[in-house]
């Protein structure tokens, strides 16, 4: 199924998680594990304004867990060993063709994967979701704040500093050549006893 395609699904499948005026992610349907392709919405976002990205609130329940995530998936990408990168990524979901793609994101010279995680200088993290609609009141966010399935975008880079620059939008999180910083989506769920999460790696096709 393509990003097209399968974006189509997601109107009924989102909400929001906020906290302290900022937006962690969008709500998943099923679990984590078994989602077979990326939620990153690029063809629907393309036609109409894309919506601003801004750090995760350190209030928010979840940067803890997706930080941690991040982190894992951040060593696993370093060791270039697809045995421990694929597992993160999908694993049995992970196609032929993204294993490829992933491993040429981390090997090719002109990807932002490079700098941005295997230069000697410090790797910067930003952990990234979306700004709150004005319109939802206080008891909306606090109810998403405590949902069970959570989405948000991390992000790595070797130059400037913490504060930047980041993606402003999802759009811009596609690691094309040329990019200062490399992402990732990381989609995470708490249901069950055991804590899941899976990565994905996005890169826009060329025009």
């Amino acid at each position: 199924m393509t990003d097209a395609a399968f974006a189509a699904t997601l109107p009924g499948m989102r909400a929001m998680l906020i906290s302290s005026a900022l937006v962690a992610a969008f709500a998943l349907s099923g679990p984590v594990v078994a989602a077979p392709t990326s939620l990153l919405p690029t063809a629907p976002e393309a036609a109409r304004p894309s919506s601003k990205l801004a750090p995760l609130a350190a209030d928010s329940a979840w940067t803890p867990r997706f930080a941690a995530a991040a982190d894992e998936l951040a060593r696993a990408l370093r060791s270039r060993d697809e045995a421990q990168w694929a597992p993160l990524l999908g694993g049995q979901w992970l196609s032929a063709a993204d294993r490829e793609r992933v491993r040429n994101l981390l090997g090719d010279r002109n990807s932002p994967f490079l700098p941005a995680l295997f230069s000697k200088a410090v790797t910067h993290r930003a952990i990234l979701g979306w700004n709150a609609s004005a319109s939802l009141s206080a008891d909306e966010r606090a109810a998403i704040e405590g949902g069970q399935e959570a989405e948000a975008l991390v992000c790595w880079s070797a130059g400037g500093g913490e504060a930047g620059p980041w993606p402003a939008t999802a759009i811009e999180a596609d690691n094309g050549p040329g990019r200062s910083y490399a992402c990732a989506r990381i989609a995470y769920s708490i249901r069950g006893e055991t804590p899941s999460w899976r990565a994905f790696i996005e890169q826009r096709e060329p025009a």
